[in-house]
């Protein structure tokens, strides 16, 4: 999107540059990373991104001063997984955007649970290096040193033998990478949820309290794989959560109905809906609490509707996102996700970093463009 940084990277490309970036990003991450990385970085106007960063901020003001959508939101809460001592707003936060044919952005989804932090630095870092790009180019949003901003969300002023990043069987997550980065850079260790457990009023791994936790599980993932937790999330126990489990269903897909903003496309809850639209092609279908592009249809037949639940799914119109990534494959669309991070008693969440999926398929998703080249993961870049 910037024409000379764009035009100099497709010329200076070689496949062995690729090759050599992926085995440099392997040895970095001290793991094979397992989705697909693009072989470009993008390059973004700075007013783009900028005006991304204020729509999400916009959002989640919205969310987090409407006592009535709390209410409604707190009642898709699974009784089994409403955790006690909810935060006033999420901690980290993923504001998902396309951009139209006007390069306006459209949003996508937003959600109250982060994200890859410590792994898409990294990634940035070994696209500037092995591809020599201009040093002045920035991947940070923010003017804060990202590290040290990072270590005081997560570990909270804890010791970090007492912090652990919880996941579900964390050795077998394709984000294994991120954890591994996280470890190394904050040195809190990875749990998994199923080695967790209860002594009094407090959480132990092995012999160990635990004061802090960075919450990566997914209660999709748990209901989905019907794996049992080490203890009782319902439980009121001497813990804090570094991103309040309950903020992954408090800002959720479950919220765009209730947003009201230009970038927001229009989206109905499907019990809503009295009547459907007669142009289904231009509109996906989404279940509110997925993950990961799953159970989403784009242009979904009226069979499609009539087997989903109502309560849990939303009709939203289709963004056509604008190819304005120009590849030796053709043009190309991108998804960017601006990530913020809220620390207790700051005014607004501070954006801090990109991620970008780069695809020509139906979806941005890297497990949905896997079979094409250009696409997939990426890293944003932009001018000072």
């Amino acid at each position: 999107m910037i024409p000379h940084h764009r035009t100099a990277f497709n010329a200076a490309f070689t496949p062995q540059k690729y090759s050599h970036f992926l085995t440099e990003l392997d040895r970095r991450c001290g793991t094979h990373v397992k989705f697909r990385n693009c072989e470009t970085p993008c390059f973004f106007p700075r007013p783009i991104l900028h005006r991304m960063v204020e729509c999400g901020q916009a959002l989640v003001s919205q969310i987090v001063t409407n006592s009535d959508y709390h209410a409604a939101a707190t009642t898709h809460i699974p009784d089994a997984y409403r955790v006690p001592n909810e935060a006033p707003h999420p901690l980290f936060i993923q504001a998902d955007f396309g951009l139209d044919a006007n390069l306006d952005p459209k949003l996508v989804e937003i959600q109250g649970f982060p994200s890859l932090y410590a792994y898409q630095p990294v990634l940035a870092e070994v696209y500037r290096d092995v591809y020599n790009l201009d040093p002045g180019l920035r991947y940070l949003l923010t003017d804060s040193d990202y590290w040290t901003l990072l270590r005081k969300a997560i570990l909270g002023g804890h010791a970090p033998e007492n912090v652990i990043l919880m996941e579900i069987n964390p050795q077998l997550q394709k984000t294994l990478a991120d954890f591994l980065i996280t470890e190394q850079r904050l040195g809190i260790r990875t749990v998994s949820v199923t080695d967790v457990h209860r002594k009094g009023s407090r959480l132990y791994y092995g012999d160990t309290p635990i004061h802090r936790i960075y919450n990566r599980v997914i209660v999709d993932e748990l209901e989905r794989e019907q794996i049992q937790p080490g203890f009782d999330f319902r439980d009121d126990i001497d813990v804090e959560w570094a991103g309040h489990p309950n903020w992954y269903f408090l800002l959720s897909k479950f919220s765009i109905p209730w947003l009201k903003h230009e970038c927001v496309p229009r989206t109905w809850f499907l019990h809503d809906l009295k009547q459907l639209p007669g142009d289904l092609d231009n509109y996906v279908l989404k279940p509110l609490f997925s993950f990961a592009g799953l159970g989403v249809k784009i242009g979904p037949t009226r069979d499609d509707l009539a087997q989903a639940d109502p309560s849990q799914y939303i009709l939203q119109e289709k963004i056509d996102f604008a190819p304005v990534i120009e590849t030796p494959y053709g043009p190309t669309k991108a998804e960017v996700r601006i990530m913020y991070v809220w620390l207790e008693g700051a005014p607004a969440p501070e954006a801090v970093t990109t991620i970008i999926r780069m695809g020509r398929g139906k979806m941005m998703g890297v497990d949905h463009n896997r079979d094409m080249e250009w696409v997939g993961a990426s890293a944003g870049f932009t001018p000072p």
